[in-house]
């Protein structure tokens, strides 16, 4: 296979574990035989110091073109200025915006190497498997905003096709694991939830009988996805919730490190990011961990380039990895931190050994 793959590296350690998903997605090309051509734009505070923009139009040109963007982080003290009229994060924004793309997908899969690290007892963490689909394109953060001396606005907005489009990726995505989703909104005080919970409720009936959707508040979604989180297969909300469910999330796998992300359009062009931050307090000292960029890659394979074998190849090298006991330090007990180079390195060498999919070719 051939692909265009644009890297945003953007800023804090943005730049490091960008470049560890590289080194992988090169590593797999040459196994493989596959041709990916990587191209690297700036975006966030990076592109503001080379261009005043935090997304150059060169830049979004280039990812509209690509088969999939993998991207760092953006962000940093440097622009974190609220009153600045141009800051880093309009960039993820906009390119949202401009690639169309309305669904972040967020896996949570705890591994057994690492449920020590997680402030959650391990035995509730012991078979959690879930996935966050996060509405990316409404809501309160693209919503009008009004600031006066005495008071600020922001409007919630959600249309029902906005809803209809995330709950169907939602359903697809649980035809492909265990037929079960919980819708969460605040319907017992929004309108906003009101018409989410209606619109979903629709959707599910009428095109996903199969499957089985519940609908849960979002502060007790917020206290069972601690308290039973195996509980739950396939979790669809509007994006503010989201972004705060995803982060609670990422503490049953024991580090923001660890999670990847996709969000997805209409195409198969894609967004691939770990769902941490650019980290600037450790940017630099090549500490940071890469294994939720590099399983990021492995998201990217899957989704937008249809490579299912060689993306579970990379997941089964990162957990070889984890059970190895090759950690960075927000993982290792103290003084037996890896580098980021170090976890790099042992995730290439498992990819020289035989990956157990049967149907990739070798």
């Amino acid at each position: 296979m051939r692909a265009d793959i644009v890297v945003l590296p953007g800023d804090g350690i943005g730049p490091e574990v960008t470049a560890a998903a590289v080194e992988v997605l090169r590593a797999v090309a040459i196994r493989y035989g596959h041709q990916f051509n990587l191209h690297e734009h700036a975006i966030g505070g990076a592109a503001i110091d080379a261009s005043g923009e935090p997304l150059p139009a060169t830049t979004l040109d280039a990812c509209r073109r690509a088969d999939a963007v993998l991207l760092g982080a953006v962000g940093g003290p440097k622009w974190s200025n609220p009153k600045a009229k141009v800051r880093p994060e309009q960039g993820l924004l906009a390119l949202r915006k401009g690639l169309g793309l309305y669904a972040n997908l967020r896996p949570v899969q705890p591994h057994a190497a690492t449920l020590g690290a997680s402030p959650i007892k391990p035995h509730l963490l012991a078979g959690v498997d879930l996935i966050v689909v996060r509405e990316l394109t409404g809501g309160i953060y693209f919503g009008q905003k009004q600031r006066t001396e005495t008071s600020a606005s922001d409007l919630c907005e959600y249309s029902i096709a906005e809803i209809e489009r995330v709950v169907r990726r939602a359903c697809e995505l649980a035809r492909g694991r265990r037929n079960h989703v919980v819708s969460v909104d605040k319907a017992n005080v929004l309108e906003t939830s009101r018409l989410w919970r209606e619109v979903a409720t629709r959707v599910a009936r009428d095109e996903f009988p199969d499957v089985t959707l519940e609908h849960q508040l979002v502060d007790s979604m917020a206290m069972h996805l601690i308290a039973k989180p195996r509980a739950f297969d396939v979790i669809v909300t509007e994006n503010m919730f989201g972004d705060i469910l995803t982060d609670e999330a990422s503490m049953l796998a024991g580090s923001l490190g660890l999670l990847p992300s996709a969000s997805l359009g209409e195409g198969k062009v894609g967004l691939y990011e770990p769902i941490h931050g650019s980290a600037p307090d450790i940017a630099g000292r090549g500490i940071a961990n890469p294994c939720g960029t590099i399983l990021s890659a492995a998201m990217l394979l899957r989704h937008s380039l249809g490579l299912h074998a060689e993306a579970e190849c990379i997941e089964q090298a990162v957990a070889a990895v984890l059970d190895a006991g090759v950690l960075t330090a927000d993982l290792a007990p103290a003084g037996q931190a890896a580098t980021t180079a170090d976890v790099t390195a042992a995730v290439l060498a498992q990819l020289e050994l035989p990956c157990q999919i049967a149907e990739l070719r070798d």
